[in-house]
């Protein structure tokens, strides 16, 4: 069937076109001020850094647990509405997610305080979240129709999905307690540029025999749609009126929210340490170009019923648009404005690490790189090797999804620091992921990869993810 066709290459270009994320690479890595980023309390030894604007902080990922574009569309002599069955419809639940996000810096500056135990840290940076869950019920509608499934209730919430782009302008402190904590906090404003959610959605539409008709049709519907800037996007004309429109939204135009991340490191002992961190604890007000769908209501009918007898001289009447209007009585389409809260997708970072091998001093040893020398709180030495754990959370619409990740460092020299990560998730359970530090003098550069297993053949995979960046960095030279 061409509409089924065509819904399931929309569903994976929503996927694939959205490419928030687990950053277990990043965790942790200590060489890299985003690492900042995903926990506000890290231990920090730069003295000032900065990002170089668009380039110093990128990340991605796309995932689907359930199928892989190579499932649907692999040149395997297979029909494609067969595959789209057997493999999206019967194998496929209301579990089984398409997801992506997209990050941008925009900026990012970070700076040490006169008090050498206090750093701040500010920038902003453009993000883009899209999460769908397999719409079960609504696919077995679509493809086999409802005429042969006596008393089956298609359940109405299998629908749950949201997305939006949002810049994040933030500002964060990161203070150095004593020589075994250091905590940290991040204030951040969004500022909303387009956002759609539809997660709340209830009903049921069932065929039951009928009494004057083989069946009675049932629908009980209290469904919600609500967007913010998507009208205001979709009627612009040119590519300008596009960016202009993108860009007033970004910048205080738009919707506007507050948020938080707090963090933490805390040394066990010289060589053991435990961190984590709670991010994106915030929410947007939508009030901005809103435009929200609603359907509720009960309906039953056993379709168009005729009698002749009685409406004899009434046989041209449109009785179809009668039976609509009845059902649009009883179940009535509304459009509404009404300003609208979301909150953001909440994150959860815990680790534990242990720093093992030679002791190897600051970043640099032709530097005094401690520049928290002579202070009551003064830098402990870093290790050449570091392994440990790392237990991620994100909340979504059908509740947390946890990601399990064991790690190892290795530090060459002072240019070069590598990480590996093996992660447990729902996307996949052989994720192999490697990250690359290098320091050519003030000049950083890192690149991060995950699953890279799935790189023989990308389309098969159902998890890809990306960073990379680019910053000048102080590490207290004289």
């Amino acid at each position: 069937m061409i509409f089924l066709r065509n819904l399931s290459v929309f569903l994976f270009l929503v996927s694939n076109l959205l490419v928030s994320q687990n950053k277990q690479l990043l965790y942790d890595f200590t060489e890299i001020p985003q690492s900042l980023m995903v926990n506000p309390g890290m231990e920090t030894s730069f003295k000032w850094y900065g990002g170089v604007p668009l380039l110093s902080g990128v990340s991605g990922y796309v995932g689907s647990n359930g199928v892989s574009v190579n499932d649907i569309f692999a040149d395997d002599g297979l029909d494609i509405n067969d595959k789209v069955r057997d493999r999206m419809v019967r194998g496929l639940s209301t579990k089984d997610e398409f997801s992506g996000n997209l990050q941008l810096e925009l900026f990012n500056i970070g700076y040490r305080s006169s008090d050498p135990n206090v750093f701040y840290s500010f920038g902003a940076y453009l993000e883009m979240d899209n999460i769908s869950y397999w719409p079960q019920d609504y696919a077995v509608l679509l493809f086999e129709g409802n005429a042969d499934q006596l008393n089956r209730r298609f359940d109405l919430s299998d629908l749950k999905a949201r997305g939006s782009m949002v810049n994040v302008f933030h500002i964060g402190v990161n203070k150095r307690v004593s020589n075994d904590l250091t905590i940290g906090a991040r204030g951040k404003l969004y500022s909303g540029i387009f956002d759609y959610t539809s997660t709340n959605n209830k009903g049921y539409l069932v065929n039951t025999e009928g009494s004057n008709n083989t069946f009675t049709t049932t629908l009980s519907s209290d469904m919600k749609l609500k967007t913010s800037g998507v009208r205001e996007l979709n009627t612009a004309q040119e590519d300008d009126e596009l960016v202009n429109a993108i860009m007033k939204r970004a910048f205080f135009g738009g919707d506007l929210g507050l948020g938080l991340d707090l963090g933490f490191s805390y040394n066990l002992n010289e060589t053991t340490v435990i961190s984590g961190s709670l991010l994106d604890v915030g929410f947007i007000y939508h009030s901005g170009d809103v435009v929200s769908y609603s359907l509720k209501g009960t309906a039953s009918t056993e379709g168009i019923e005729i009698n002749v007898l009685e409406d004899f001289a009434d046989l041209n009447r449109d009785y179809w648009q009668d039976l609509v209007d009845e059902v649009e009585e009883l179940v009535p389409f509304k459009k509404y404005g009404t300003g609208y809260i979301t909150f953001r997708p909440t994150k959860l970072n815990m680790a534990i690490r242990k720093d093992f091998g030679e002791s190897i001093g600051g970043p640099s040893n032709d530097c005094d790189c401690d520049p928290l020398k002579g202070t009551s709180a003064s830098l402990r030495s870093r290790y050449r090797n570091s392994a440990g754990a790392h237990l991620y959370m994100i909340n979504r619409p059908r509740g947390p999804q946890m990601a399990l990740t064991g790690f190892y460092t290795r530090r060459i020299g002072n240019i070069l620091a590598l990480k590996g990560t093996y992660t447990v998730d729902k996307f996949t359970y052989t994720n192999v992921g490697l990250g690359l530090n290098v320091q050519a003098g003030p000049v950083n550069i890192y690149a991060m990869a995950d699953n890279l297993f799935s790189y023989g053949n990308i389309a098969a995979s159902n998890y890809a993810s990306f960073q990379l960046g680019l910053n000048i960095i102080s590490w207290g030279r004289k």
